[in-house]
């Protein structure tokens, strides 16, 4: 059988389906598939709690026109007692027939409901993946602004400085416990490949260290006064 187009169907049509698809025994796998899929779950969830509601209204209301009918064949005597039992082989098949259905609308929305946890869960794991990955394309790119200017030699602003420390100052949860690791750590040891170290490798890596440890958009090892001798003077270097 071909699967229908939920979108296309009444909130009757797609009721009656629901209701031929709500008994594990009796489910059709693909039609169930569509009906608790992302796209049409709520749906489901909204008309089948209509149905569940609809059928407990039912069984209290036939209750009360029971308990009503009781009365009055009470009232008859004899008679009426004998209409009584005679009516009630009838009444108790609808009542189990009904309850058994309530129960098992019950189930199926419970079911819905775990699987749309489920899906729930599962999208958002996904956006904090895609965010993760951001994060690390992000992190390794200001990594790479910070090394070229190390590598140029060249004087960094107040702003440079001020994104370079962001990694050593934002966390991400990492390991089994999820403890909060530096964007730095991350790329030391988890989102960059590493290499060996060369000469050249470690002295940029010196100056990258020094210019994070600027305060304020200088490098506190290279601050002071200049030391300059005066031509033509025995004078000592000032201090």
């Amino acid at each position: 059988m071909d699967a229908p187009d939920l979108s296309t169907l009444s909130d009757e049509q797609y009721e009656e389906l629901l209701t031929a698809n709500i008994n594990p025994k009796l489910r059709d796998t693909r039609a169930w598939e569509l009906l608790t899929s992302p796209a049409h779950i709520d749906r489901s969830r909204e008309l089948l709690n209509r149905i569940h509601q609809r059928t407990a209204n039912s069984m209290r209301r036939k209750k009360a026109e029971r308990e009503k009918f009781h009365q009055q064949c009470h009232a008859r005597g004899a008679e009426g007692k004998a209409e009584w039992f005679t009516s009630l082989p009838e009444y108790e098949a609808w009542r189990r027939r009904a309850a058994y259905f309530h129960q098992t609308a019950q189930a199926a929305l419970s079911e819905l409901g775990k699987i749309q946890k489920s899906q729930n869960r599962s999208v958002t794991g996904q956006g904090n993946q895609q965010a993760r990955e951001a994060l690390r394309k992000l992190s390794i790119a200001v990594q790479r602004h910070q090394a070229l200017h190390a590598k140029a030699g060249s004087m960094a602003g107040q702003e440079d400085y001020e994104l370079w420390q962001l990694l050593d100052r934002l966390t991400v949860p990492c390991g089994p416990n999820q403890e909060p690791t530096t964007l730095r750590t991350m790329l030391d040891f988890y989102w960059t490949d590493v290499d060996v170290v060369s000469d050249g490798e470690e002295a940029r890596q010196a100056a990258e260290r020094a210019m994070r440890r600027a305060p304020a958009g200088r490098s506190a090892e290279f601050s002071g006064v200049p030391r300059a001798r005066h031509v033509g003077s025995d004078k000592p270097l000032a201090g």
